[in-house]
């Protein structure tokens, strides 16, 4: 038994310097012009939403604060427009800037997220997601009460009509 604990034991320290040597070597490609290996486009979203599931757990709007209510909605349009939301995720009647193209991963369709749970999408505008180009709210000092209009508004995001969401935004 202690020979294979120490064959396991070995082949794992062999393991862990050929990959140092791969990624600190510069071998693993960086370029966001070219595609993630397979394992890493696999891997990657399972940690991400396994990570934002966990650390996203309880939260909920303050006392007072409903999704629902349009002034929340609309104000949500608002602080969406005016944070730079619609340079890489568009908006009703609203195209992304050509630049969020480039991004790596790109820039989700807030109509395919629009589904998930309150929590999650404030979550991920609060703390942001890590090498993604999705900033942390947070960081730049929004209040809650804000992250929280701009997600009653993502949740409504596919059903918003454009000439709503540039009144309510003060799009030009």
């Amino acid at each position: 038994m202690r020979i294979l604990l120490a064959l396991i034991g070995a082949l794992a320290i062999i393991v862990a310097v050929v990959a140092a040597g791969f990624f600190f070597g510069g071998f693993y490609n960086v370029a966001a012009s070219e595609d993630d290996p397979q394992i890493v486009t696999w891997a990657l979203p399972k940690v991400r939403e396994a990570s934002i599931d966990r650390l996203s757990a309880g939260m909920r709007p303050p006392q007072g604060v409903s999704l629902d209510d349009q002034a929340v909605i609309q104000a949500g349009a608002k602080a969406f427009y005016q944070r730079g939301c619609t340079s890489c995720h568009g908006g009703p009647g609203v195209e992304w800037a050509k630049f969020s193209e480039g991004m790596h991963p790109d820039p989700p369709d807030l109509k395919d997220v629009a589904d998930d749970e309150p929590r999650i999408i404030f979550w991920t505008i609060k703390h942001g997601i890590n090498m993604t180009g999705m900033p942390s709210f947070s960081k730049i000092g929004v209040e809650d009460k804000e992250i929280w209009s701009i997600t009653a508004f993502v949740k409504k995001f596919g059903g918003v009509k454009p000439e709503d969401f540039k009144a309510w935004a003060g799009v030009p």
